[in-house]
């Protein structure tokens, strides 16, 4: 699921404290975890059992945004004849959590990881998720290893999972790969995961599938003491690092269906009225969308190091709301596919972060040894969906509630200026409509007079609320 990522130097604004306050209170955002999750993750943390199938040879590394703790995934590529092997180790979080159990149950209450300015709201206990189950580097860790052999064009040939001893050589930065890579001066892997990763690109492409590269927002200070908003580009890397991923939750998707028992992430396909409202966006941001390209040609044409384009980005995740999950145990889902892959998907590399990678971890590993899934996971499938679908609501509205505190901030100190926008949507019901602003580049509420949707709009900032997070033009 693609998410906003909203960074801001040295914490959270003191303007809107207050506002995240209220905000983790109206979402009831978990707090501490209880003294007997702790106790329990304590003692997982000093006695895991490590795999007999040590992959220590493996010369994996992870590749994360600076200071990540809780590293997922690592990865190794090599050439096999004309053709690849992609090893690929997820944290073993299984090894760590007792089902049934206090971790267990914490972690169904919590369904995913919470970031905010000021913190982050873990899924597992610290001492697990940024210590004992975190790929850090230089550590033996457990992992599900993931063997990926693949073809000359990048195309899966087979997959398969195990459990495995594994130790990361190396904690990377997005930006140390990426300068390397240009220069380079980047180890046989690194390579290997720009022409693989390109390879996987073209696959996705041709079977009509899109991959979102989210911009992530930053929040400064600027030269007069006010507050502005800025997309930060993303890298190609960061592309071909996501393809791995993908490459893994298709092939977990493909050995879950075969074996008719498992739990995918699905999304039905974009309907034509979100299509024309991003038309309409991209109207607003002055970005040429011919009426002959189509949806995943234009996200593929945008240059995320131009500022409007990384914001048309932003807008383009308005096409992932209806996202889902589809558990089954004996019959495959009516509608097994996500709209955005075209292809049949499930969540398998983020278990740190994300409850339900667990159990599709654990179901893979068990079909790929020919045993049956655990009792315990099939005993959950019914319920994962609604966790799932309850944790990611309160995710999605928590991040949208952060965006709306830090863009009322942004803007807080110009109500009474008039802005110029395009009137992306109007809202019959509530007689309002949503305007998007090229500079800065956000949307919000338009009340007021009512345009043609499209239409070039000049439209006064009437309120920008730091508490609520409230932010309403007047046409």
């Amino acid at each position: 699921m693609p998410a906003l990522h909203l960074a801001i130097r040295d914490g959270a604004p003191e303007p809107i404290r207050a506002g995240l306050a209220r905000l983790r209170e109206e979402l009831e955002v978990p707090g501490d975890f209880p003294a007997d999750v702790l106790a329990e993750a304590e003692r997982a943390a000093s006695a895991v059992d490590l795999p007999g199938l040590d992959r220590t040879d493996l010369a994996l590394v992870t590749i994360d945004p600076p200071g990540s703790t809780d590293l997922d995934q690592a990865v190794f590529i090599e050439r096999d004849g004309d053709g690849y092997v992609v090893w690929y180790a997820i944290a073993d979080v299984g090894a760590f959590v007792t089902p049934g159990g206090a971790i267990d149950r914490e972690a169904h209450e919590r369904g995913v990881t919470l970031y905010a300015p000021d913190g982050r709201t873990p899924l597992h206990p610290p001492v697990l998720s940024e210590g004992a189950a975190s790929l850090l580097p230089d550590q033996l860790r457990p992992a599900l290893l993931w063997e990926h052999r693949l073809d000359a064009a990048g195309e899966a040939l087979s997959t398969t999972v195990v459990r495995a001893r594994v130790r990361s050589r190396e904690q990377l930065t997005y930006a140390g790969v990426q300068d390397a890579i240009d220069a380079g001066t980047a180890r046989e892997s690194l390579q290997l995961l720009r022409e693989v990763g390109r390879k996987r690109e073209a696959l996705e492409a041709a079977r009509g599938g899109v991959s979102l590269q989210i911009p992530e927002q930053e929040i400064r200070v600027t030269s007069s003491g006010g507050w502005e908003l800025e997309f930060r580009r993303t890298l190609p890397v960061e592309g071909w690092n996501a393809q791995i991923s993908l490459l893994t939750g298709l092939q977990a998707a493909g050995i879950m269906l075969d074996a008719k028992v498992g739990i995918l992430r699905t999304l039905p396909p974009a309907q034509q009225y979100g299509i024309d409202k991003l038309r309409r966006v991209a109207k607003g941001l002055g970005i040429t969308w011919p009426g002959k390209v189509n949806y995943p040609e234009f996200v593929r044409s945008l240059d995320p190091a131009q500022p409007k384009h990384l914001a048309m980005l932003n807008a383009c995740t308005a096409l992932f709301r209806g996202a889902g999950y589809a558990a089954f145990d004996g019959e495959v889902p009516e509608q097994p596919l996500h709209g955005a892959m075209n292809a049949a998907y499930a969540h398998a590399t983020a278990p740190l972060r994300r409850l339900v990678d667990r159990y599709v971890g654990e179901a893979c590993l068990a079909l790929c040894a020919g045993e049956p899934v655990p009792d315990w996971v099939r005993a959950e499938l019914d319920a994962l969906p609604k966790a799932m679908g309850s944790a990611t609501q309160r995710s999605n509205k928590y991040e949208r509630g952060i965006l709306d505190l830090v863009e009322a901030l942004v803007l807080a100190d110009r109500v009474g200026e008039t802005f110029t926008g395009t009137l992306v949507e109007w809202n019959e019901k509530d007689d309002h409509g949503e305007i998007q602003l090229a500079e800065p580049a956000v949307a919000a509420r338009l009340t007021g007079r009512r345009p043609e949707l499209g239409e070039e709009v000049a439209a006064r900032l009437a309120k920008a609320d730091v508490r609520t997070g409230e932010v309403e033009f007047r046409a």
